[in-house]
């Protein structure tokens, strides 16, 4: 048994936890008769998977015969899939895919709605267990955390191997849910070993590890590195992560910028200095939704109106509930042609009022093309103090100035532009 290393010599030991497939491990938690078997969640609920319900009203969940379920096969509408299980995955299924593109791969698969309710429910159940073992945990959404092992007892053992098979137990135990977990010695490396023995799976990466595990690695499991970024490293014959650390900073900084090049460098090299935190400050807070069809501007100008309208209201509701004010607010419009746009306004208050955000969100829209047909409409708010913070913000503000800024919001109300959609 190897024994506990003494303060002198402990190093740090960061995890990244990851719940296999969340919401599907969560619906075949009351279907476990799917188990096994393809199955996609997304969309809204629909006709069919309320007659499912209805039909076997008086039946348990876990009793409904698998043939009754509804498939995604004839699947029409513009849902996008939320998840999968692994056995659909393999048809080459996932994320943000279309569900009608899904229905093609994966006809057989079993379609189910979304539930964010039951999500949140699991997602705080396991995230309970966790802080109960390790109490550094940086929540980082409703499926993945990372916790500092560092100091836990049994956070060094074999390399944290010990301490993440606890919490892996401790989690299946209360509720039934597996998850992977990837140990290293910072977020940048465990969240990439977090991903090697998936589903269920632990992953132990050292620095003396860099090499062998992490450099044949493709750029892209580096947290950070999109598509666009990855492009162009391709074009400069730049693939894997030991090729990236093969280059000069100087010809990164050159290359990609004195930042990107910078982080580049420092990522390829496994370096990652950033501490779990265990409460961090929203940047933004937003809400968007896609259309069953696509809407015009001018022929579907009432359904838009009233849209767009409850979009600000739910961001000014979250603002409220969670304690928030922000100056910056944004929209985001994707079109027909799925390609979308985003502009914001930046004001001299904040505010958390949803006729204020609706006010300004329309000064956006006068920024933005409105030819086209539009498939998705968001609002966001950025920018953000507590509301503390902000009255606090607002007590030195020269009030002139909040009414000018107020005053120019006003504006939208006559605009010939935006008028035609809002």
């Amino acid at each position: 048994m190897q024994a506990e290393k003494s303060p002198s010599s402990v190093v740090r030991r960061i995890a990244h936890l990851d719940m296999d497939a969340f919401y599907a491990s969560v619906e075949l938690l009351r279907y476990p008769q799917l188990k096994g078997l393809p199955v996609v969640i997304g969309g809204g609920r629909r006709h069919a998977d309320d007659a499912l319900l209805v039909k076997h009203a008086d039946t348990p969940l876990h009793k409904i015969p698998v043939a009754d379920f509804p498939l995604l096969d004839g699947y029409t509408g513009r849902g996008v899939i939320t998840t999968a299980t692994y056995a659909a995955r393999q048809f080459g299924v996932g994320s943000a895919m279309g569900l009608m593109k899904a229905a093609k791969l994966c006809p057989q698969a079993i379609l189910l709605p979304v539930d964010f309710a039951q999500y949140r429910h699991y997602s705080q159940r396991f995230k309970a267990i966790i802080t109960d073992i390790a109490p550094v945990m940086e929540n980082r959404g409703v499926d993945e955390v990372y916790i500092d092992f560092t100091q836990v007892p049994g956070g060094q053992r074999q390399g944290g191997r010990v301490l993440a098979r606890l919490i892996q137990k401790a989690i299946f135990d209360d509720t039934g849910l597996t998850c992977s977990v990837g140990v290293a010695p910072n977020k940048l490396l465990a969240k990439m070993a977090s991903e090697f023995n998936k589903p269920n799976g632990i992953a132990i990466v050292h620095e003396s590890d860099l090499e062998p595990m992490i450099w044949p690695l493709a750029c892209r499991k580096i947290n950070g590195i999109g598509p666009k970024a990855d492009e162009k490293l391709k074009k400069h014959g730049i693939e894997t992560i030991g090729q990236l650390a093969a280059k000069e900073l100087q010809w990164l900084m050159d290359t990609f910028g004195p930042r990107t090049g910078a982080w580049l460098f420092a990522a390829a090299h496994g370096q990652d200095d950033r501490p779990v935190e265990t409460e961090s400050e929203p940047v933004s807070m937003s809400r968007e939704t896609t259309f069953d069809r696509d809407l015009h501007a001018v022929r579907d100008k009432a359904e838009l109106g009233a849209i767009f309208t409850r979009l600000c209201e739910q961001v000014a509701d979250d603002l409220q509930r969670k304690g928030y004010r922000g100056k910056t607010v944004g929209i985001k419009l994707r079109f027909d042609d799925f390609k979308s746009v985003t502009r914001d306004i930046t004001v001299d208050y904040f505010t958390a009022d949803a006729k204020d955000i609706r006010r300004i969100a329309g000064l956006c829209l006068k920024r933005a093309p409105l030819q086209k047909r539009l498939r998705l409409l968001g609002v966001r708010v950025g920018a953000l103090l507590s509301e503390d913070e902000a009255l606090e913000f607002m007590k030195n503000k020269p009030v002139a100035h909040v009414e000018y800024a107020r005053a120019a919001t006003k504006n939208i109300a006559n605009d010939p532009l935006t008028g035609q959609l809002f």
